[in-house]
């Protein structure tokens, strides 16, 4: 699937439009430059779930946790990972293996250390606003 968002307020309505389709277990890559709008659509994701809390990038932070109902959503940034073998320190399986749906900015920086993604979602600057691929990679 392949749509143009002109605006931020698109990319959080497609991020809000997964809520209705995503599987409560799954794994997305979410690929794109800085800026072009990967933890916006986490957050429509997430406000379209019901959370009403503070979300932010997890640049820092290097993964956010979020519960909505018995939803757990994991936001992960590997921007500053240093080597990928940082994810095993951090017990990167351990996410995977509960019942939870992980998105993962900058997946490229995990190489080796990532599971296969169900879905691999590309964000890439065009023109003022954005082009979006959506991919489904695994027989869900």
């Amino acid at each position: 699937m392949k749509s143009y968002l002109a605006t931020s307020e698109d990319t959080e309505q497609f991020g809000a439009k997964l809520w209705q389709v995503l599987p409560p277990k799954a794994l997305v890559f979410l690929q794109g430059d800085l800026g072009a709008g990967k933890t916006t659509l986490v957050r429509g994701f997430l406000r379209a779930g019901g959370f009403s809390g503070a979300i932010k990038s997890p640049t820092y932070t290097l993964v956010e946790e979020y519960s909505i109902g018995t939803q757990k959503i994991f936001h992960f940034d590997l921007y500053r990972l240093s080597e990928p073998e940082e994810l095993e320190w951090i017990g990167i399986n351990d996410y995977f293996d509960q019942n939870s749906l992980c998105f993962i900015e900058w997946p490229t920086k995990g190489a080796g250390f990532l599971p296969m993604p169900d879905y691999e979602i590309s964000l890439m600057n065009h023109g003022s606003g954005r082009q979006i691929i959506m991919q489904t990679l695994k027989n869900l």
